[in-house]
């Protein structure tokens, strides 16, 4: 726990925080990547570009200095970035080095106004937060279902849609059976590559759309090519990544889970809303409750840009036959159909609701949800993206 002293400190700066936050944030990659260049194998090249990895770490910080004097009401969060810490394999060695060129920043961008209080302070808060990340993380390197990246062998990959790869993967060790692991609908898995367009190691997550395992793990990578930052780990994998080939993965993390105090009852519907590639945890999820209790009402909502992109289509309807109570929506753009507030205002309430997909559509997906009053236990997301940069994260 920190001092009352440097409690005081930290509150009285949250104001500067939120003027500043973001400058400092990416002041802060800026230096840290000059002086540890080997920590650009970890970082997503594309979310520092557009600057959605500094405005997660500025709204973390401040969340953070916010609750300080009680972090554990920040635990769910903690759990989502520990999880992504996980999957990468950051580990304890590296909070001291994040910490240094944290301070460094806010050093720089506030100048004079930093005083050595204030700095001694946050170095304070800093130990403090990281502790809270390092025990958790520590519970999941323990609980992992493997360690390290493990290489496995491409023995499936078909196209879905028109850019969506679903790869099926087993591992090179044939003692390692991952029929038997304890998959859950909604996690991923990292895949570690050395793309040739890249002077550094890559990693990404990509969602599972299947959580059985029996011929193999099963995943999903959209190509992305939709903005100026042409997505260097999926094309490597769409382009270069054949069948028999040899990728590396770490163990399947992620809390985007499906509500199992719900999945045996009826009285609550469960709705899935995704876009594009967003459609591939939920579709896991889609799997999980139909083998489990199909009489459970179904509200399924995906939104692409034409019938050509619809992803996974066929396996969907498959199982949404298999339901008993099922109310299908699609929404192609090209049509000019929307799946916006409007529809969501169709959404009866109580529902157990998941929604995934790219950061634009979660942040108006979210908002719209929250202003009709959908929320607490029942709002469940998972944004291709970071977390904490969403409005409501």
């Amino acid at each position: 726990m920190v001092s009352p002293k440097t409690l005081e400190v930290v509150k009285a700066t949250v104001p500067v925080l939120e003027e500043h936050g973001n400058t400092i944030t990416t002041v802060f990659y800026k230096n840290m990547f000059a002086e540890h260049p080997e920590l650009l194998d970890i970082f997503n090249e594309t979310n520092q570009k557009l600057g959605r990895q500094q405005t997660a770490l500025a709204t973390t910080v401040l969340a953070a200095a916010k609750h300080l004097e009680n972090l554990e009401v920040l635990l769910p969060q903690v759990m989502q970035i520990g999880h992504k810490h996980r999957a990468l394999q950051i580990k304890p060695e590296h909070y001291p080095i994040v910490g240094q060129h944290l301070l460094g920043a806010i050093k720089e961008v506030l100048g004079d106004a930093a005083t050595d209080e204030i700095i001694n302070a946050w170095a304070e808060a800093y130990d403090e937060i990281a502790s809270v990340f390092i025990k958790v993380e520590a519970d999941m390197y323990q609980n992992a279902m493997w360690s390290g990246f493990v290489p496995f062998k491409v023995v499936k990959k078909d196209i879905t849609g028109s850019d969506i790869a679903a790869f099926t993967v087993q591992p090179e060790d044939n003692g390692f059976d991952v029929s038997k692991l304890p998959l859950k609908a909604g996690q991923y898995i990292t895949v570690k590559t050395d793309p040739k367009d890249s002077d550094h190691i890559a990693l990404r997550h990509y969602s599972l759309y299947s959580v059985d395992s029996s011929d193999g793990l099963k995943f999903a990578v959209r190509r992305d090519n939709k903005n100026a930052y042409r997505g260097l780990v999926s094309n490597h994998l769409h382009d270069n990544v054949k069948v028999g080939d040899t990728i590396y993965l770490s163990a399947p993390a992620g809390d985007f889970e499906l509500n199992q105090s719900l999945i045996e009852q009826n009285d609550v519907p469960l709705a899935f809303i995704s876009a594009g590639v967003g459609i591939t945890p939920v579709f896991a999820m889609l799997e999980v409750q139909v083998k489990t209790n199909p009489k459970r009402p179904i509200i399924w909502a995906y939104a692409c840009q034409n019938q050509e992109h619809h992803a996974f289509d066929e396996r969907v309807n498959a199982l949404l036959e298999q339901a008993e109570q099922v109310q299908k929506n699609t929404f192609y753009s090209e049509d000019n159909q929307r799946l916006d507030e409007t529809w969501l205002k169709t959404l009866p309430n109580p529902a157990d609701v998941y929604v995934c997909g790219s950061m634009a559509f979660m942040d108006s997906m979210i908002d719209g949800l929250m202003t009709l009053e959908h929320s607490g236990d029942n709002l469940h997301y998972e944004p291709f993206g970071p977390k904490m940069s969403l409005s409501a994260g």
